[in-house]
């Protein structure tokens, strides 16, 4: 079957403008799969807030309680007794002056970066350029810039994944791969959901979590019926 017929396949056993149950469309994203390679499922979550407003804006982390599917490379900036420990917890990269020379440089290949907080103004700030627009600066909000680095890494390569409200009042976060079973989606999910849940601004007012879609990496965008999920979603 082309590439073509196996798309239209896929968005017919979806149906349009119907909401599912997070339950259903956690089966129903497997089942619209198309793609030779184990794709990535992924949520959207529209929110009322107005990121403009520093008030309003959401960024977090969660530890995912089946994990991404995917291996993340992580990158540790610490000296002393934290590197030995951050090598212990099973960091790819630790360092401090010799990284900041290869990221200068131009090296990129790691997926997440903690550092101790004495690493922060004397090496890894002057990488802000570099590191901010990736996504990749530690940030204490997330649990990226602490002491306790084996916490830090053992949650990371467990499954933890940071997320933050884009311009449109979107979040966008992995929850698995097409290859989890359906209950396995569903509590990752749920994870998910009730994280942005309990850091809704105190100044963000009238329904919080406006939509929810699930959707895989090739496959169609299915909507969740609100009252499938703990959090308050509108129409």
């Amino acid at each position: 079957m082309s590439t073509g017929k196996k798309r239209r396949a896929s968005l017919e056993k979806v149906q349009q403008g119907h909401r599912y149950t997070l339950q259903e469309a956690c089966q129903l994203v497997k089942e619209a799969s198309y793609a030779k390679f184990d794709e990535s499922v992924d949520v959207a979550v529209r929110l009322g807030v107005n990121p403009k407003h520093a008030d309003q804006m959401v960024r977090g982390a969660v530890v995912l309680p089946h994990g991404t599917g995917a291996t993340k490379r992580v990158l540790v900036f610490a000296k002393g007794e934290k590197a030995q420990e951050a090598e212990a917890a099973g960091a790819d990269f630790v360092g401090s002056d010799e990284l900041v020379a290869k990221i200068t440089e131009g090296w990129l290949d790691f997926d997440t970066v903690i550092a101790t907080p004495d690493m922060m103004g004397s090496h890894v700030g002057r990488l802000g350029r570099i590191l901010g627009p990736r996504g990749l600066m530690p940030n204490p909000k997330v649990g990226t810039v602490t002491w306790d680095v084996t916490k830090a890494v053992s949650e990371t390569k467990a499954g933890k994944i940071e997320f933050r409200v884009e311009r449109a009042g979107i979040v966008h976060a992995p929850v698995g791969k097409v290859s989890f079973e359906a209950d396995k989606l569903e509590a990752n999910t749920r994870a998910l959901l009730d994280t942005l849940d309990r850091l809704k601004p105190a100044s963000a007012k009238g329904v919080y979590m406006k939509s929810i879609t699930l959707s895989s990496t090739m496959g169609p965008g299915i909507r969740i019926e609100p009252t499938s999920i703990a959090a308050k979603v509108e129409a």
